[in-house]
C-alpha cells in the first residue's frame, strides 16, 4: 500500500536542509530503484520553483510500504529528521484513485 509522508520544516530550515539533502535523496533514490516511489518534493515557501532563501515550508513523499509501521519507521530514520529539518511528520495511507 502507498503512504504519504507530510514533514513540516523548523523555520530557517535551508542549511539544514542543504546540509543533510545528499542522505536524504540517496534513501528516496532507493525507493525509486524499488520501484516503490509514487512521488517526492519540498514545499517552496514562495509560489515559484526556486525559492532561493526563503527555502521551504516542508515535504511530501508517496511510496509503497509493506506498512503504516515500516512507513513510519522509514520516515523516523530519514536524515532531515536527523538534521532537525523537521518540526512534524505525519504518515498516512494512501489511495491512488487518479490517473
Amino acid at each position: 500500500m502507498y503512504y504519504a509522508i507530510l514533514c513540516e520544516d523548523v523555520p530557517n530550515s535551508l542549511p539544514l536542509r542543504q546540509q543533510a539533502r545528499p542522505a536524504h535523496l540517496e534513501r528516496l533514490q532507493e525507493l525509486l530503484d524499488q520501484g516503490r516511489l509514487l512521488v517526492a518534493g519540498p514545499h517552496p515557501a514562495l509560489d515559484t520553483e526556486d525559492p532561493g532563501d526563503a527555502g521551504f515550508t516542508g515535504s511530501l513523499i508517496i511510496a509503497e510500504f509493506d506498512s503504516l509501521e515500516a512507513a513510519t519507521a522509514w520516515a523516523d530514520s530519514d536524515p532531515y529528521v536527523d538534521a532537525g529539518v523537521f518540526s512534524k511528520v505525519a504518515v498516512k495511507p494512501y489511495k491512488v484513485a487518479l490517473p
